[in-house]
C-alpha cells in the first residue's frame, strides 16, 4: 500500500522529519504508521496506525507530530486508526533499506514465517555479513515487533522485524 499518495506534499517533508521513537533512523512515514495527512481550512489532520494493538509508542509519534506541525505554522490533530491493522508490507524500500543499514533484518515475504510456523527453519540473512547461517535466540528483541537472533559465522546478535500481515 502506498500511502505517500495520501500525505499533502505540504505535509510529506514535515512527516518524512519525524523518527520512529523506537527505531530511530526510520521516519514514520517510511515506517509506514502514517495512514493519511491532509490540510482542512489551514488545519493539518493526519491519521496514524499502531504497528501492533498497545504499541506504546503511539503516543509519542502523535505528540511529535503536533510539535512539528505547530513549529511550521499548523494547528494539527491527530486520529489513531485501528483498521485496516497495519503490515510491513507499509514499510518504505527506503525505510528497509536503512533497517538494513542500521544492523536491524528488514521483515522478509510473508512465506518465510508462515514456513517457520509449520516447522521449516526461518532463514534471516545477517545484517553485518550477509550469511544465512543464523539462528533466533528470542522470539522478541528489543521491541515485540522484533525477534532477537545472531549470526553463527560472525558471531554478531541482531534484531529481525518480524513480517506481520
Amino acid at each position: 500500500m502506498d500511502n505517500l499518495q495520501h500525505i499533502a506534499p505540504e505535509l510529506l517533508p514535515i512527516l518524512k522529519q519525524i523518527a520512529d521513537p523506537e527505531i530511530p533512523v526510520l521516519s514514520i512515514v517510511d515506517m509506514g504508521v502514517v495512514r493519511s495527512a491532509r490540510i482542512i481550512n489551514s488545519e493539518a489532520f493526519v491519521e496514524i496506525t499502531p504497528t501492533y494493538s498497545g504499541c506504546p509508542a503511539m503516543d509519542v509519534i502523535g505528540d511529535d507530530i503536533k510539535k512539528a506541525l505547530e513549529k511550521a505554522g499548523f494547528s494539527s490533530q491527530v486520529k489513531l486508526i485501528l483498521s485496516p491493522a497495519w503490515t510491513t508490507d507499509w514499510i518504505t524500500p527506503h525505510g528497509r533499506d536503512a533497517l538494513l543499514k542500521y544492523g536491524i533484518a528488514p521483515p522478509m515475504n510473508p512465506d518465510a514465517d508462515k514456513s517457520a510456523l509449520l516447522g521449516n527453519k526461518k532463514v534471516v540473512p545477517c545484517p553485518q555479513c550477509g550469511s544465512t547461517n543464523t539462528v533466533m535466540i528470542s522470539q522478541f528483541g528489543s521491541t515485540a515487533c522484533k525477534a532477537l537472533l545472531r549470526c553463527e559465522d560472525c558471531k554478531e546478535p541482531f534484531d529481525y522485524f518480524k513480517c506481520l500481515r
